[in-house]
């Protein structure tokens, strides 16, 4: 089997100039009255700037004689700067503004230039309720049937509906406070007036387009 060639260059050299090129590149992009790429946050090119800064400083070391602590420092420093790199462009250079000219430019395959549609869940998902510490309550969830704690692949995450009552709402439309958990567990934190106070708690998937799943069951719990 042929194998897939990786677009980050393997040459030290060529690897410096691309991703020099790289930030360059999309930083002309990012700029401008409108810009052309306006989706990428500063934080995130600023991430990307920093990674390179720290590659070059590891890789100038080894431009002259150099020892073996130098070598592995900059190895280290590469393969630092492609974690940064590769989650950069799965997220903002894949899909428009971003065009395939771009890419072509720029040396990242085409080949996802089509995003796959992400359908909204049949199911909510499972979750339980813990008590952990002073007026919280940590939610536990996970995709239903999953074996683990871990949410739907293209899913920004679940969003954690709740209502502080005495009485058990009817149904989780009644749940008027929210919140958008990218990570299991989700905290809700409540203060010192509602210790003691019933939470019911319902959760939904929502997907990368904002599109939201049905509810969960209706879970309870007294806040400490």
């Amino acid at each position: 089997m042929t194998r897939k060639r990786d677009y980050i260059p393997r040459h030290d050299p060529d690897f410096d100039l691309w991703f020099t090129f790289l930030n360059q590149y999309t930083a002309q992009k990012c700029t401008g009255s409108p810009p052309e790429w306006p989706h990428i946050p500063q934080a995130a090119r600023t991430a990307m700037a920093e990674a390179y800064a720290a590659w070059y400083t590891a890789f100038a070391k080894t431009l002259g004689p150099h020892s073996p602590v130098d070598t592995g420092g900059k190895n280290s420093a590469k393969k630092a700067a492609a974690a940064v790199i590769r989650p950069f462009v799965n997220q903002y250079l894949r899909f428009p503004p971003v065009t395939g000219e771009d890419r072509t430019a720029l040396g990242i395959p085409n080949h996802d230039r089509i995003r796959t549609p992400i359908p909204v869940p049949p199911e909510g998902p499972e979750l339980e309720l813990a008590v952990k510490g002073i007026r919280q309550i940590h939610v536990h969830f996970w995709e239903k049937g999953s074996g683990g704690k871990a949410r739907p692949y293209g899913y920004d995450g679940a969003v954690v509906y709740w209502l502080v009552r005495s009485e058990a709402p009817s149904r989780p439309e009644e749940l008027i406070a929210s919140t958008l958990a990218t990570r299991t567990p989700s905290i809700l934190e409540f203060d010192e007036t509602q210790r003691g106070s019933r939470v019911h708690v319902a959760l939904r998937w929502q997907n990368e387009k904002g599109e939201l799943g049905p509810f969960s069951e209706i879970h309870s719990a007294i806040i400490p």
